[in-house]
């Protein structure tokens, strides 16, 4: 990081003036030789010999000025450049300008030496007797020291601001100003102290969550989903540390408790967040949830990139075992599928579903089965609230990722292996209707999917479970679910989407204990009709594997 850190430095600063102070250098000597060579016999005089009042006063009458109209001009272009940032991303922006030590320390030099140059002015003295006037010779050299030096830092310095204010260093900056004052030990401050830190971790996610808004309004994905990894980046590296941390970080109270998501809060919640510990990654996952408001409309694709980003905020709560931080993102996942039904945004709930599922499967294996269980009831009931929604492709989806879970709890032995097994059977218990036939069959497929696992594995009573909650289906349509299945050759989805996969898609293997499970269910040989169903094969229905998501 050091180095990298001395080469973007070099790249801005001394390539640059080394070019332009060899160049500038070249140029004086040239012409000072090409001079002295043309002088008058005994007119030749030191580089820096003898130099009289008028000489001095007709130096220093343009260098002051100069210097001057330096100043003006870096401070003119500077704050146009900064407001028109401040205007587009955050108002932050200015106030980070002014408090960078190199933005300081340049136009403390340019005010420095406009300042110097007016006193040595000042200070020429000319007088009828010589002796009785006064040169400051070094006073004016260093006069024009400062201000070819003025001239040279120029272009850098304008090549330092725009660096400064791209958009990526901006969010970087904040995210690591956010980091450095959430992990900085607060053992030894006061009250205060510890106050103004969490003042400004809270700042940082919040001027993070403006820039993002701003840059789906402008339609630019790059900013808007660096800053949603800014939030994630933050929380992931504050989670390890949070037992090292003073107890009076934690304390909602003093600005903290002003802040506009605590403020509203009744005391019973906020009593809660205080004594979970869990105040700064609410305040991040609220950022998430208001970008991801503005997302469902403008810019979908962030979407995903947010529940990407809960995702790792929940891995990190599981490495630490913090299992209120993780109870934080899981509510949280539950909200972003709340706000995708309520809007009907199918692309939405089915990315939210797949790093939701993601995180279930990683609860799961750390052995949490009591949380991997609480996920799949949250699952169940977003199914089923779709189901009744008639977003079909939202239930089947569920309906799917309730069955990877389930196989992976088979494979680690999990003690809630039987639960979720029964809940996944609930998932179409409620009202069916024939207009709503399609989301229930999807339901059924990955049921039967599960069945195949099963019996491959060899439980023949697991899967006579499932048996026995699909034995009043009607026999075409059992007849149908097994052929668009057995149709499904490929789990290579044609159409690009994040999983990649088609639903119904059982590995060869497994072809023959389909066959068998549908042994199990009497008069399935008659005719076969495809009540209910699409005529194409199954691997070209446009449920399968995410067809809808775009």
């Amino acid at each position: 990081m050091r180095k990298a850190r001395l080469a973007l430095s070099n790249s801005l600063w001394l390539y640059p003036l080394s070019i332009l102070a060899i160049v500038s250098v070249t140029a004086f000597v040239a012409l000072r030789l090409f001079d002295l060579s043309h002088a008058q016999p005994g007119g030749v005089t030191a580089l820096f010999g003898e130099m009289s009042p008028d000489d001095a006063s007709r130096i220093m009458g343009g260098t002051g000025e100069v210097i001057a109209a330096i100043l003006g001009i870096v401070i003119t272009v500077a704050s146009i450049i900064v407001q028109l940032a401040a205007t587009r991303y955050t108002p932050r922006i200015t106030d980070m300008f002014f408090r960078d030590r190199t933005n300081r320390a340049v136009i403390a030099f340019f005010v420095v030496s406009a300042v110097f140059s007016l006193w040595v002015n000042y200070a020429i003295r000319q007088a009828a007797d010589p002796a009785h006037s006064f040169v400051p010779r070094f006073g004016v050299i260093g006069s024009i020291v400062l201000l070819t030096l003025s001239l040279l830092v120029m272009a850098p310095y304008f090549n330092y601001v725009f660096d400064f204010l791209e958009p990526d260093k901006i969010v970087e900056r904040i995210r690591r100003g956010g980091v450095a004052q959430a992990l900085r030990r607060s053992r030894g401050e006061s009250e205060e102290e510890v106050d103004g830190r969490r003042m400004t971790a809270l700042s940082a996610l919040e001027h993070l969550a403006d820039i993002g808004l701003n840059a789906i309004e402008q339609k630019d994905k790059g900013i808007a989903s660096n800053t949603v990894d800014a939030i994630c980046d933050l929380v992931v590296a504050y989670m390890p540390h949070k037992s090292e941390l003073d107890d009076r970080w934690f304390s909602i109270r003093g600005r903290l408790l002003k802040d506009a998501d605590f403020v509203s809060m009744n005391e019973v919640a906020l009593g809660k967040l205080q004594s979970d510990r869990t105040w700064l990654e609410y305040k991040a996952l609220r950022q998430f949830l208001m970008v991801f408001r503005e997302a469902l409309t403008e810019m979908p694709d962030i979407v995903n990139r947010i529940a990407i980003g809960t995702r790792y905020i929940g891995l990190a709560a599981l490495a630490a075992e913090d299992r209120a931080a993780l109870a934080t993102v899981i509510k949280f996942f539950n909200t972003y599928m709340r706000r995708a039904l309520n809007a009907r945004d199918v692309p939405a709930a089915y990315n939210c579903l797949n790093q939701y599922r993601y995180l279930g499967e990683k609860i799961l294996s750390q052995g949490w089965g009591d949380e991997a269980l609480r996920i799949a009831g949250h699952f169940k009931y977003y199914a089923q609230t779709a189901h009744a929604m008639k977003l079909a492709f939202v239930t089947e989806t569920v309906a799917f990722d309730l069955c990877a879970l389930n196989e992976l709890a088979y494979d680690l032995g999990a003690d809630v292996r039987d639960e979720l097994l029964h809940n996944f059977l609930e998932v179409d218990k409620e009202a069916e209707v024939a207009q709503q036939e399609q989301s229930l069959r999807g339901v059924r497929k990955a049921q039967v999917k599960l069945a195949t696992y099963y019996l491959q594995k060899g439980e023949i009573d697991l899967a006579r479970r499932i048996h026995r909650d699909m034995r009043d289906e009607r026999p075409d349509r059992l007849r149908s679910i097994k052929n668009e299945m057995l149709a499904v050759t490929t789990n290579e989805f044609w159409e690009i989407n994040d999983r990649g996969v088609v639903f119904e898609y059982i590995e060869p293997a497994r072809h023959a204990h389909l066959h068998q499970f549908f042994e199990w269910f009497p008069h399935l040989d008659g005719p076969q009709r495809e009540a209910g169903g699409p005529k194409q094969p199954a691997s070209a229905a446009p449920a399968s594997g995410g067809a809808h998501e775009g």
